[in-house]
Order: structure tokens, then sequence, then C-alpha cells
């Protein structure tokens, strides 16, 4: 990693000494941008690296498909808690080593969940993990957002969001072939190498922070921050849209194993895997939808992706296999393209409104992986009482909710640093 003006990787410097950001060309761009995809590969490759194994944990350790689900939600909601501290933490102590630290802890901990000997302890070890896990989504756009110049930004914040959905994807693929291999274990210690391999790539690429200026520390400050990232009517909207949608997303992909490896389908833990493929949309829809809301602005893109998810999602009601999976991947499209437009207006909003730009984000995430956590356990119920149509029933309800939010946030009025609220 590049030094700072500091000299020390990850070091704030003074407002007066603030270099310019860097812009279209400049050869750091790529370097933070694709540190920052392999960082959201490992991330979202370890934090949901048990989703394609519900249905054999479920055998395994012989619990419910709710219980079974709370790997995975457990894990999201701690890794909500820790974005409290760890937006706060970095506003204070920089964004370069919180992340470094993060991915290496929860690699550590990947490890650990392998060896678990008991449901309670991998549970424990899970929990543990998104907590480690949060430095990255912490800070990665107001990491961006401060680093970059506007122009090229929004595209930045849609490459790494293509990152976290490349990484849920290879997570899902690898963890579901390695389990037919050899069992669960196997799966999460070969995502635990993947995580390895993609920390050492970030330590490598990721340039310092040049533009970080630390706030002061202090209860005062943090209440402060908080307050002000809670009471803008726009913010409000933005993380009640992550909530609804993500909770909408990985409610379906939390059922979709039980569906997939049950009649009529009876397909194995790695052929049902496969249909994560759809996440490599995912991936481009992000950067696509970071262009065009560059291009046509956010108000307008938002509205459309959340609409393109709802169809998506009503497709899975179809029963030939084939339909289901062209559903998955159009509702993919959607949730990733309305997900990346969405954050990188969070991290904008806050610095146009002059709000603390990784608190901001940290709430957004809070609310996006609080959805997942709570929708993401309903929806083992759900699966469990009523089937499809019980999920179908608890995810429309919820995008369509979010339909309402976008729409909403779609006649809002844009902020300009230095200057009073205009019309968007």
């Amino acid at each position: 990693m590049r030094a700072g003006p500091s000299g020390a990787a990850g070091d704030p410097v003074g407002a007066a000494q603030l270099p310019e950001p860097y812009r279209r060309g400049d050869p750091a761009i790529r370097r933070a941008s694709l540190a920052l995809f392999l960082a959201g590969v490992a991330v979202f490759a370890l934090l949901y690296s048990t989703q394609p194994l519900l249905p054999e944990l479920s055998r395994r350790f012989v619990v419910s498909p709710a219980a079974a689900s709370l790997s995975v939600s457990l894990t999201t909601l701690t890794l909500a808690v820790g974005l409290l501290v760890a937006g706060p933490f970095s506003e204070r102590y920089g964004r370069t080593r919180l992340v470094l630290v993060s991915l290496a802890a929860a690699t550590v901990l990947g490890f650990a969940c392998a060896a678990a000997p008991t449901w309670p302890l991998l549970l424990a070890a899970r929990s543990l993990q998104g907590l480690a896990l949060a430095g990255l989504p912490a800070v990665a756009v107001a990491y961006l957002s401060e680093e970059l110049h506007p122009e090229v930004a929004g595209q930045a914040t849609g490459f790494y969001v293509g990152g976290n959905a490349l990484g849920g994807m290879a997570g899902r693929l690898l963890s579901g072939a390695l389990a037919d291999l050899g069992g669960w274990r196997l799966a999460l210690a070969g995502i635990a190498v993947l995580g390895a391999a993609c920390t050492v790539a970030v330590v490598v690429l990721l340039p310092a922070s040049r533009r970080f200026v630390a706030v002061q520390p202090g209860l005062a400050t943090l209440v402060t921050n908080s307050r002000r990232v809670l009471s803008d009517p726009v913010l409000l909207g933005l993380y009640a849209l992550a909530a609804l949608l993500m909770g909408a997303f990985v409610s379906v992909f939390n059922a979709l194993g039980f569906r997939l490896e049950s009649p009529p389908y009876g397909l194995s833990p790695a052929l049902a895997g496969l249909v994560f493929l759809v996440y490599a949309l995912g991936s481009v829809a992000s950067t696509t939808a970071g262009r065009l809301a560059d291009r046509l602005g956010r108000r307008t893109v938002v509205p459309a992706c959340t609409a393109v998810m709802l169809l998506g999602l009503l497709g899975t009601a179809a029963g030939p296999l084939v339909l289901v999976v062209v559903a998955l991947a159009v509702m993919t499209v959607g949730f990733f393209g309305a997900h990346g437009v969405a954050s990188g207006w969070v991290a904008a909003r806050a610095r146009a409104g002059g709000r603390a730009t990784a608190q901001a984000a940290s709430a957004y995430l809070f609310a996006y992986y609080v959805g997942s956590s709570v929708a993401g356990t309903a929806a083992g119920g759900a699966w469990s009482g009523r089937g499809w149509p019980g999920v179908l029933l608890l995810t429309g309800t919820l995008v369509v909710a979010g339909c309402l939010v976008a729409l909403g946030l779609a006649r809002s009025t844009s902020l300009r640093p230095g200057n009073p609220p205009v019309a968007g």
C-alpha cells in the first residue's frame, strides 16, 4: 500500500493539505477500484458461505429450516451491529487500516467456522465473523467518495458493489461444489482460503487514504453525527429502501436451496448452487446502473431498478426450472442496480449536506442487514408453513413497499454543497 501525505498508510491529514481527488485516467483509480472489488468478493463470499449449505446443515445438526437460516441471519445481524461501531471508528482513525483488519479477522474466523464441533459453536463463530466483516462495508463507499472525483465515483462504487455480487456468487458456487466433494466443513474452509487470497491482494493494491480528515473524538460528536444522518428525509428513505429490498432478496435465496432440493427438482447442493451464477448479472447491473445514474440521475435509475426487481420476483412463481432461473436473473439485475446506485446516493447526499459520510453509509448498511436478518429468518418459517407461495407473499410485500419508497425518492430534492436544496 502506498503511504499517504503523512508518511503512513491510512494516516489522516489536515484539511489544508488535502490533495486533489483522483480524476479519470489516474492509475490509482484502477488500483482502488480493483482492491475494493476484491475486498467485496471476500466479504460477501464469507458472509453468505452457509446459504447454499442450509439444507445440509439442517440435516447434519437436526435443526429446522428456520433454525438453519440463523447461520446466515445471525451473521448479517452482528454485521449490522458492527457497522454502528465501525463507521464512527473510521471517522476518527481512518479507512484503510480498518478494511485490512476486518478482512484478516473475518478470514481467521472463517477457518474457525469450518472447525466448529457443535451447532451453537458454529453460530457463535458466525456471529463473531459478522462483527469482523463490518469494517469493509462501513467505509468502502466513504473511501471512494473521498478519494475519487465525482465524475468517476459513481462508476467506481458500482464496480465495488459488483465485487459484492461476484463474491456472493463465487462463494455460493464454491461452497456448494465443495459440499458435494467433502461436506460442509470443506466448503467453509474453501471459502476461508478465498478470503485469505483476496486479503493479500487488497494489502498490495489499495492506495492509502489521502483526503481523510479525522473528526474530533467523543460521545457528543458521535451523537451529533448520528442525529444529522438520521434527520434527512432522503437518507431515511434510502435506509428504508435498503431494508426492504435486501430483506426480500436474501429471503428468496435462503428458501431457494430448500425448494431446489425438494420435488419436483431434486437437485444436489452443487447443482442447486449453479443458480447463483445469476449473481454475475448483478455485478454487471450495478456497474451499468452506476454509469446510468451519472448520466440520467439517481432519481430515475433507482425506481426503474426496483420495478425490475419486482418483475423478476413475481416470475419465480413459474414451475419450469428454466423460467425460475430467468426470473431470478431479472430479480438480481434489479436488486443490484438499485443497491449500487442507492449506496452511492447515500454517500453523495451526506457529503453535500455536510454530514459524516461513513456514519451515513453505516446507517444505510445497518438497515440493509437488519432487513436481511429479520426477513431472512422469516423466510424459513414461510417455506415450512406454505412453501414457495408463502415466500412470495413475504418477499412480494417487501418489494412493493420498496417500489413506493423509490417513487417517493424520485420526487425528492437534491443538495449542492454550500447551497440550499434545489429541485432534483
